[in-house]
């Protein structure tokens, strides 16, 4: 109890915080940055020339010019945060395996703060790249995306400025080597993106073995007289995200590859005896670059996105990360109805994509399991899927089909080298083919031709490439196990930016959002999904309201299996749908209502006119609720099977400022006094609040802007409250 009381006391301090920061009134959606859109970015010059000063209002960075670039000063504009304490390289390079550094400057003796009045006084490396100019331009999109046809609520591609500094070198063999390190700010978030491109212009090749394009020296979270990195806690006022993740563990904490949390040991000055905070952030993939980089030929690093937070708080650090994603990959916003078909025949098809007309649905999935295969681009076979693909765009309706990648044995000429053994498994997934091989090659282009020829929409992707490094120096993608990383990575890239560029929606299961992908799956253990459906209704909340703190509710989809799956008797199962209607119809309402899709995987989506209209029911309350169910969550109660739960919709746009989802696992109708936060929806004063479609009643918020009211929820059922 005392822990649930802090936490409660450490967040609202934590919005009394931020208000008194930005001198707030009564009016926060003038203020708080997660509720504005007055933040514009800035890229100017001292007065002096000296210094460039990249700002938004909420985050700042200063860099000196002369005598070479550094940056000196990072600062949390929202809470006056300054996070550098040391001066660092720009970034560091690895070539033909000797270290170089990008920018930097020398000289700084205390390494736990930094003065501005030291600059003057610090060197340049002779040995480093050295700064030759730069460029200022207006943001430009991360990926071409067509956004017009997906049911997305941004539309727009996030917006701020962006600057290159440029650098060479003195060396003679580097000599015609050019490296730009490259800074992005977005409007509206305290945000800053960083990456790194190298031109090779000299005479030869040159072996790119690694590349940290961030570093930082940070002040550190917590002082240690004794302690190990891994055991302390870092800087928590900075969230890094870099587009070079995976390995399906469908959260990004676990698929992050870059993130690199060091001590330093320069900084001698720190509590920690052995010199062991963690107080030194370099970002880089763990395995490295390791390619070879001909004349005239140009490489792109990963790239990385910093979001300074205002907080510890969980729902409120969550909401940062998830604008995050709305702003610069407006792509997961798009959110269309699909059923999951198992086919066996074309007339399946046909007969699925009558049943979405009939109920609703955009869009049908030919599931695994099914009779489609994208691999085989004979002329036949891709004649009949684009007549199938014809007869659903008819019917104003999207079709997909499922691939598989990874996870399976293609051939010893083909598969991943394990480079312990020299020999093929060992794979992430046990056996798994190499994107790099000839197989992998033809794979790619092969589900090229058939989005190309069948006009396809939507490309559900299981195991995309999970990170394995090969051994081969036969596959014709990578010369070896150095570069079988980074070219087969960025083989899987290439693939969904042809796919997004095309309008082309992408389910995969693992962390590609940053390179055109759409959706994930909300995190679930299949066999669950063989227990009792009682069982079910209350996993697949808990599967909600874990899944969607850090995502949107368009980024997950969940799984609702129609017939049997992984198992499972009579009691698990939907089908006869028209005989479990009211499971059918609760689970529906689950996933729906937390905006969340669902594969709902099956021979068909009614059997009766019953189930039908019951699906049309639920379908057309999804759309008529849609922009409010397709908002921003705020976290009420976890399922537990012992009282009510609930999640809450809010939003700033709109009539309808939230809709609460409340259940009521018990055998017996409750009521319930129940608080809504509406801090996030911008609202102050006063809220109407109807429970369903009845008669709302007004509502004053109190000084946390709650509001308090008493609701009656039905035995094993639900009811939904909507905020006006």
């Amino acid at each position: 109890m005392r822990r649930i009381i802090n936490t409660k006391i450490i967040f609202w301090y934590t919005l009394l915080f931020v208000q008194i920061a930005f001198g707030q009134g009564k009016d926060t959606s003038k203020t708080d940055w997660l509720l504005s859109s007055k933040y514009q970015s800035s890229i100017t010059s001292s007065p002096d020339h000296k210094e460039l000063i990249i700002q938004n209002g909420l985050v700042k960075r200063i860099f000196r010019l002369d005598p070479n670039v550094v940056c000196y000063d990072y600062t949390n504009l929202v809470t006056g945060q300054q996070l550098i304490r040391a001066v660092k390289p720009e970034a560091q390079i690895q070539l033909n395996g000797k270290w170089y550094n990008i920018g930097g400057l020398y000289g700084q003796d205390e390494r736990a703060y930094f003065l501005p009045a030291w600059l003057d006084n610090l060197r340049e490396g002779t040995q480093d790249f050295k700064y030759k100019g730069h460029k200022i331009s207006n943001l430009q999109p991360l990926l071409p995306w067509e956004a017009g046809k997906w049911w997305a609520t941004n539309k727009q591609a996030a917006t701020g400025k962006e600057i290159v500094f440029e650098y060479d070198s003195s060396i003679p063999a580097l000599k015609g080597l050019m490296i730009a390190v490259h800074y992005a700010i977005y409007d509206n978030l305290p945000l800053i993106s960083k990456w790194v491109t190298i031109d090779n212009q000299t005479a030869a090749p040159i072996k790119i073995n690694q590349i940290i394009h961030e570093q930082l020296a940070v002040v550190e979270e917590e002082s240690a007289v004794v302690g190990k990195v891994a055991e302390m806690h870092k800087q928590h006022g900075i969230y890094v995200e870099s587009n070079f993740a995976f390995n399906n563990a469908m959260r990004y904490h676990l698929s992050d590859q870059t993130t690199h949390w060091k001590r330093d040991t320069t900084y001698t000055s720190q509590v920690n005896y052995d010199l062991n905070t963690p107080a030194l952030l370099e970002i880089y993939p763990e395995k490295g670059v390791g390619v070879n980089l001909a004349t005239a030929e140009q490489l792109t690093s990963i790239r990385t996105w910093e979001l300074l937070m205002d907080s510890y708080d969980r729902e409120r650090r969550g909401m940062a990360i998830r604008k995050m994603y709305r702003t610069i990959a407006p792509w997961v916003t798009a959110n269309p109805i699909f059923m999951h078909l198992v086919s066996k025949d074309d007339e399946q098809v046909k007969h699925a994509i009558d049943q979405c007309v009939a109920t609703g649905y955009e869009a049908l999935i030919l599931s695994f399991g099914s009779h489609i295969n994208m691999e085989d681009t004979s002329a036949n076979n891709l004649a009949k899927w684009k007549k199938l693909a014809d007869y659903a765009h008819q019917n104003n309706i999207k079709i997909g089909g499922y691939s598989l990648f990874s996870s399976r044995k293609i051939s010893e000429k083909d598969d991943v080298i394990n480079p312990k053994t020299g020999k093929t498994g060992g794979a992430f997934f046990g056996n798994a083919p190499c994107f790099g091989s000839e197989w992998g090659i033809a794979y790619s282009q092969k589900i090229k031709v058939f989005f190309s020829k069948t006009g396809f929409d939507i490309w559900e992707n299981d195991g995309p490439y999970p990170g394995d490094q090969c051994a081969s120096t036969s596959h014709p993608g990578h010369k070896g196990l150095d570069d079988s990383q980074w070219k087969q990575f960025a083989m899987q890239k290439e693939l969904y930016h042809w796919l997004n560029k095309r309008g082309v929606y992408i389910n995969a299961p693992d962390w590609y959002f940053l390179d055109g992908t759409h959706k994930i799956g909300l995190g679930y253990r299949e066999v669950n999904f063989s227990l009792p459906r009682e069982n079910q209704k209350i996993l697949n909340r808990q599967n909600i309201y874990d899944g969607t703190w850090e995502q949107t509710p368009s980024m997950s989809w969940g799984f609702v299996p129609l017939t049997a799956y992984q198992g499972g008797g009579a009691a698990a199962v939907l089908e006869p749908l028209h005989d479990h209607l009211k499971d059918y119809k609760q689970l529906m309402m689950q996933y729906y209502g937390a905006g969340v899709q669902a594969c709902y995987r099956g021979p068909r989506l009614y059997d009766t006119e019953e189930t039908k209209e019951t699906v049309k029911e639920v379908i057309n309350w999804y759309k008529k609720y849609r922009d409010i169910l397709n908002a921003d969550i705020v976290h009420l109660r976890r399922a537990d099977g012992r009282d009510w739960d609930g999640i809450l919709h809010i939003s700033l746009e709109g009539e309808i400022k939230g809709l609460a989802m409340l259940y009521n696992p018990l055998k017996e109708n409750i009521r319930r006094k129940i608080e809504l936060p509406l801090y996030y929806t911008g609202k102050d004063e006063k809220v109407s609040v109807s429970v369903e479609e009845g008669t709302p009643t007004s509502y004053k918020l109190n000084r946390n802007y709650k509001v308090e009211l008493e609701v009656e929820i039905p035995a094993e059922g639900y009811t939904w409250l909507v905020v006006k």
